[in-house]
């Protein structure tokens, strides 16, 4: 009999093997269905299973009353209210952000209505959250770098399109385009994405299709507009033509693919990942700023070191060297390198002139 996947209950008999956008089937015929098939059914979105009349225990199988479409399932995410705070939020969207991606290395299609109800109400919190929006490299850990990155690249994203002028409904797409910029690597082998150690030259290859993969499930997607599919196809591309897939060149790349590029750089470099050490972030922008010329655009790199190292002094902040130290004097020719003085011993360093000094964290005055 055919049935719902709502009303099946542990002891049912597979009778005709479960198909997913998979090559393989993702319950194989004669399994009897545990706690774990129903995870498994719910996560690939199936409708209709093909069961045997009898559970393994002989008892006849009557099927429960199919749940109404409208109705809650008993383990549907609770939408986080206005009053959340941020970082809740942003909590709550990255553990979502991973049984997503598990959604997509099986096959499925992005639920976007879903990713929406989550997602805009806390880009739309990122872009007036600019101090908590920069540190949110600190909760990413090695094992859950993924979620963190897109999440993060997502409310970036955002929140450097508000900067630099773009409506609020263009920094949403931005946003939603940040964040599934890198949905593709759901298609890529775990073996490769989840490798401790530099990656071959063939296994780059093969993660640099992920840009061609995540347009691929974000191109039939109505409510994302065609500069949100441009941003997610192109964030990797350079405008001096290095860049893939395609190897474009400046006029060719749109916008909104340099925004995903140096919100993704920005928190990629600044998180630990399984191979890399994170690095501070003062130290991050210099790098940023040193290799904008020829690669990314010139106002994104502006805008964003600008709102970076846009405090007064006064600022507390925290050396590389872990001394604490107040900014006392900030050079617009050089914001990532200002004058400071430590805290424990009165001394004013340049910090222009001390290349082995970097600012790690930055704190309120």
């Amino acid at each position: 009999m055919k049935v719902h996947p709502s009303q099946l209950q542990e002891g049912c008999i597979i009778t005709k093997e479960v198909m997913a956008k998979t090559k393989k089937p993702i319950i194989p015929k004669h399994t009897v269905i545990q706690h774990v098939h129903l995870s498994v059914l719910q996560k690939f979105s199936i409708q209709q299973v093909e069961v045997g009349p009898r559970l393994s225990s002989g008892a006849p199988f009557i099927p429960t009353e199919q749940k109404p479409p409208g109705r809650k399932k008993d383990n549907l995410h609770e939408s986080p209210s206005k009053e959340t705070p941020f970082v809740q939020h942003y909590l709550e969207c990255v553990k979502l952000y991973q049984e997503w991606f598990e959604q997509w290395h099986g096959g499925a299609a992005i639920n976007m209505h879903e990713v929406r109800t989550f997602m805009v109400p806390l880009i739309e919190k990122a872009v007036h959250s600019k101090r908590e929006l920069f540190l949110l490299h600190h909760y990413s850990t090695e094992e859950t770098y993924t979620s963190h990155h897109s999440v993060a690249t997502g409310l970036i994203s955002a929140f450097l399109a508000a900067e630099l002028g773009y409506s609020r409904g263009e920094w949403i797409q931005a946003g939603l385009a940040g964040l599934l910029s890198d949905s593709g690597m759901a298609r890529i082998d775990s073996t490769i994405t989840q490798k401790r150690g530099p990656l071959t030259e063939k296994e780059y290859e093969e993660v640099k299709k992920h840009a061609a993969y995540s347009y691929r499930l974000v191109e039939n997607i109505t409510s994302l507009g065609s500069q949100a599919k441009l941003g997610v196809l192109q964030h990797h591309e350079r405008l001096d033509g290095t860049g893939y897939p395609l190897g474009l060149r400046k006029a060719k790349i749109h916008r909104f693919s340099q925004i995903i590029a140096v919100s993704d750089m920005y928190h990629a470099m600044t998180s630990a990942r399984l191979y890399r050490k994170k690095q501070s972030p003062f130290k991050v922008l210099e790098e940023m700023k040193q290799e904008q010329f020829g690669r990314y655009d010139h106002e994104v790199i502006q805008a964003f070191i600008k709102e970076m190292t846009n405090y007064s002094t006064g600022t507390n902040v925290r050396l590389t060297t872990n001394q604490m130290a107040e900014i006392v004097f900030i050079e617009n020719t050089n914001p990532t390198r200002p004058m400071v003085r430590l805290k424990e011993s009165g001394q004013i360093i340049s910090l222009k002139d001390r290349t082995d000094l970097h600012i790690e964290e930055v704190y309120e005055a």
